[in-house]
């Protein structure tokens, strides 16, 4: 199928065509605002399917609105018609329609020579009204606010927030480029309006107080619940706006003559990680835990785990080594230490069920033997 993407160099266009090219039955054909209208006329010519997302929304006068929205939509199904194509259209317009800037009159336009071209010709033609879309590769002062905020933030800008009350209806990037592609193999449909069926309703202030976490994760190593939803989204787009020269950032280490403890990450429901270092012969531990467990792993090196249950005299002894990883539970009630039996600095990566807590730390200082 060979398919042509409009707006190509755009926000949404990038990600569709980056999404278009892992699909290897699909031929993709491009055109952007530089382009020839003989060029145009051309891709026409050979297009299955066409992604319609060329449009203008941020001109030096209102007269470009018309020109690069309803007029392109004219000049395409013109072209279709005298080429005696008929080939469906997915036209990206917005909720903005039915406004009355030229911007929400223009796409009005543009939906209307859609609809009419779908009627007199019997094409299957799809009309997603996009509200606010956010996620990578979108342009701060220009797509959205979240791109700007996200770009501020990143390096340390300040932002404007007017009403923080204030809602907003927002789509991923993810989600709108999903529902864009499943048009491509639906062959059947009665509709002629779509809507992304993941909308998130987010007030200016829940957005800005996210961003803010998000860059406050790095010293305070607390992150957000990323998993899905929402934040997932939010936190890789807040992550494609970090310059090249921030895509690191350094650790504090807790140093004593045993070696040193990183803390790395805090979550707020699944505990935190952690990485030490320890020198030969040296043990650490010697203490139990009564609610809060870890679990030991051994990256570098090799060490003696020994775990002991308080009320008894038994060792339960585990040597372990970076070339073959294993874990070890720390048990509820066991008394248990680690002690590097190797030759060089020996590394552990350590997860706790819960974030340290210096006033209720739930650790009692017991040796094994």
């Amino acid at each position: 199928m060979k398919i042509l993407v409009t707006g190509s160099n755009g926000f949404i266009g990038k990600n569709l065509i980056e999404s278009l090219a892992r699909t290897k039955s699909l031929e993709v054909f491009t055109y952007t605002k530089n382009d020839s209208q003989e060029h145009l006329e051309n891709l026409l010519e050979k297009a299955d399917f066409i992604f319609h997302l060329a449009g203008v929304n941020r001109p030096q006068n209102s007269v470009e609105f018309y020109h690069g929205n309803s007029d392109l939509t004219q000049l395409i199904v013109n072209t279709l018609v005298k080429l005696q194509k008929k080939v469906p259209i997915l036209l990206s317009s917005s909720t903005q329609v039915g406004g009355d800037s030229d911007y929400a009159k223009s796409k009005e336009m543009s939906e209307k020579i859609i609809e009419q071209y779908s009627i007199d010709y019997h094409v299957k033609c799809f009309i997603y009204r996009l509200p606010n879309v956010f996620g990578k590769w979108s342009k701060p002062n220009y797509n959205s606010a979240i791109a700007t905020w996200c770009h501020n933030i990143t390096r340390d800008l300040p932002i404007q927030v007017n009403d923080r009350t204030t809602i907003l209806n927002l789509v991923y990037i993810g989600d709108v480029i999903g529902a864009f592609i499943e048009r491509l193999f639906v062959s059947q449909s009665d509709s002629l309006y779509y809507d992304i069926p993941v909308i998130y309703q987010k007030t200016l202030g829940e957005i800005e107080d996210l961003l803010y976490q998000f860059r406050e994760s790095r010293t305070s190593l607390l992150i957000p619940q990323i998993a899905d939803g929402f934040k997932r989204a939010m936190y890789a787009t807040y992550l494609s706006f970090l310059p090249h020269d921030r895509f690191s950032y350094k650790l504090s280490g807790h140093q004593d003559i045993r070696g040193t403890f990183y803390e790395i990450l805090k979550t707020l429901d699944s505990g935190q990680l952690g990485l030490s270092t320890t020198k030969p012969g040296v043990t650490r531990g010697n203490h139990y835990h009564n609610t809060k467990n870890e679990k030991f792993l051994v990256i570098r090196g090799k060490a003696l785990i020994e775990l002991r249950d308080i009320n008894s005299d038994e060792i339960i002894q585990y040597n372990v080594c970076g070339e073959e990883l294993e874990i070890v539970e720390m048990i509820p009630g066991y008394t248990h230490n680690i002690t590097n039996t190797g030759d060089d600095e020996m590394v552990l990566l350590i997860w706790a069920n819960e974030n340290y807590n210096p006033n209720a730390p739930d650790t009692n200082f017991l040796v094994v033997k």
